[in-house]
């Protein structure tokens, strides 16, 4: 149990993190429903106030804590963008596209919470932002499987 590793698997938390809060925005803005624009935007400052807890915690340990997304992101984003542009997309694609997100989010965190090299204190900030990580999962689980079966949502 080091610092370095405590550092740096906060770092990559909050990379993955900041990718979601960038992935929740950009739904929100290619989504017609105004219901799910709403929702996909409350997601995202909750996953904000998660990337500020987490980056308090690099700092209170000394580390520079990261401000910004991955590079994987930008070019999944940048596949997307031109996958729209080509095939144009629906309500229903941006609702499994946020999920799939959420199930990625949700693995990420948990293989940090099963990381036995990091330390117990930061264990538990992991856990804290963990518990809003899969609130969320499950509400876009959820909102996905309310809207089955009618169609483009």
């Amino acid at each position: 149990m080091s610092t370095d590793t405590d550092v740096s698997t906060l770092n990559s938390l909050i990379k993955t993190t900041l990718d979601s809060v960038k992935g929740f925005e950009d739904a929100a803005e290619n989504v017609d429903a105004t219901r799910f624009s709403s929702q996909f935007r409350e997601f995202a400052q909750e996953r904000r106030q998660v990337v500020t807890m987490l980056q308090a915690e690099v700092r209170r340990l000394g580390g520079n804590p990261e401000d910004d997304s991955s590079f994987l992101a930008a070019a999944h984003r940048t596949f997307m963008n031109l996958k729209d542009a080509v095939t144009g997309r629906d309500d229903k694609a941006v609702v499994e596209e946020v999920e799939r997100g959420e199930d990625y989010i949700k693995e990420k965190y948990q293989a940090a919470l099963r990381d036995t090299d990091v330390s117990p204190q930061v264990r538990q900030v992991i856990e804290e932002a963990y518990q809003s990580v899969r609130r969320g999962h499950d509400r876009a689980s959820q909102l996905k499987h309310s809207l089955q079966g009618q169609g483009s949502y």
